[in-house]
């Protein structure tokens, strides 16, 4: 009699399980970023999950840190890490003698916020980094590489229409100066930040609330009308004739990072000046970004980050600036799923099935290390079942080749291959299979 007390399988809300076909194009996908990463010299980076919540909530507070996943175990304090950033600044701290500066690292892996699960946002989720620190300077030039490294990750992912939005926090900061509204800065950037979905005129409303007055309204709304190409717009804020050094500088570095975004080749239908791009507000200090695909701009920001002045003042006295950028990966292939816009219809890994019509499995095994040898992926069918559910078995995972071992085959030392899609098959030595394959 069974008497297991059975529990019924289920998922935690918040927490991305895939199928066969969808885990295959998340794994190629990352396989992408990974590799285009590397093109540009990133150093992998790896560390842990789990960290002394002393150390990975040196910096948090807030929203972030009722969000963070802690535990003890015996009498440590622990928690699960919710982004790559700190443990970065952590790391860069710890073997700050070890490394070289600019240090280019990235890393792939997942992070945990136990936020309100929603409707493509997750607690559990792979993030995609990259960042470039400096050991006490590091030039703006850097900040022009990463939407270079951005268009080609998204070019080689198989994307055309995106738009990379870049800006300077410090022209921000220099327009707030200006008006001598630098006091309510956080409170205006979070209203701007609203822009695109409620529109200017609500915009203004909000702004009136935080009793500034009506010239100072419609300076800021000129500020974020301005429009035209991206020289065009740069012209435009040189032309306001501001005194903040602030502004000047950020406007330079603006100039800067727009001149060598153009040398790495990067399209220019492909990034633009956006002034109302703020980012992490009391974390980037100069250049920032964020990227849209263009005609889905309902999924947000498919990557962000930008320049910051001190990575690892939380773990060190030394000034560590640095630039760096995001994929919130999880949270884009669940939209890129939803959106129609992935091809997951690849269901098996193994690029030939081998079969065998009784249950000698010598060749079977030999062919299969040959194949694997010549890094053709592969398996063999070992299950003693009729011909037919050999062959439904290959059909169901679109295996496209299948490899057949009969008697004949046997006899003559050679090989039958058919081809699933056409139907077509020849028998053939092991050496003709392989330029078949290859």
């Amino acid at each position: 009699m069974d008497n297991i007390k059975r529990v019924e399988p289920r998922t935690l809300s918040g927490f991305m399980e895939l199928l066969p076909q969808d885990q295959i194009k998340f794994n190629e996908m990352l396989d992408i970023i990974k590799k285009t990463y590397e093109l540009y010299g990133f150093l992998p980076e790896e560390t842990p999950i789990i960290e002394s919540s002393e150390v990975l909530l040196a910096k948090a507070g807030g929203e972030t840190e009722k969000q963070i996943y802690s535990f003890k175990k015996g009498d440590k304090d622990l928690s699960l890490r919710f982004d790559l950033t700190v443990p970065l600044a952590k790391y860069v701290a710890q073997y700050y003698n070890d490394l070289t500066f600019p240090y280019r690292r990235y890393q792939i892996g997942k992070v945990f916020r136990g936020e309100r699960a929603q409707k493509g946002r997750y607690r559990e989720f792979y993030q995609c980094d990259i960042d470039i620190i400096g050991d006490g300077k590091l030039s703006i030039i850097n900040d022009a590489e990463i939407p270079s490294v951005i268009y080609t990750t998204f070019k080689n992912l198989g994307f055309d229409n995106f738009i990379i939005k870049i800006n300077n926090r410090k022209i921000l900061n220099g327009l707030f100066d200006e008006l001598n509204i630098s006091e309510k800065k956080t409170e205006i950037l979070i209203i701007i930040d609203k822009l695109e979905k409620i529109g200017m005129n609500a915009v203004k409303e909000e702004l009136a609330k935080l009793e500034l007055s009506k010239v100072t309204i419609d300076k800021i709304e000129e500020f974020f009308k301005i429009d035209g190409t991206t020289d065009e717009k740069i012209e435009k804020l040189s032309k306001l004739g501001f005194n903040s050094s602030v502004f000047n500088e950020g406007l330079n570095e603006l100039k800067e990072v727009i001149k060598y975004v153009r040398l790495f080749k990067v399209n220019e239908k492909n990034f633009t000046v956006d002034l109302t791009i703020a980012r992490g507000l009391d974390y980037y200090t100069g250049t920032v970004y964020e990227t849209n695909l263009v005609g889905y701009e309902s999924i947000g920001s498919i990557c962000s980050g930008g320049r910051y002045e001190n990575l690892a003042g939380y773990y060190t006295k030394k000034n560590l600036p640095g630039v760096g950028m995001s994929i919130g990966f999880t949270r884009l292939f669940y939209n890129l799923k939803e959106l129609g816009l992935l091809n997951t219809s690849r269901k098996s890994i193994s690029k030939v099935g081998i079969i065998t019509m009784d249950t000698e499995y010598e060749e079977a095994v030999q062919i299969s290390n040959l194949l694997r040898d010549n890094s053709i992926p592969n398996e063999i069918y070992k299950e003693n079942s009729k011909i037919k559910s050999k062959f439904t078995y290959a059909n169901s995972l679109d295996i496209p080749y299948v490899i057949i071992i009969g008697e004949e085959e046997k006899e003559k030392g050679l090989f039958t291959l058919k081809n699933m899609t056409t139907g077509d098959q020849k028998m053939l030595s092991s050496q003709e299979i392989l330029d078949v394959l290859k």
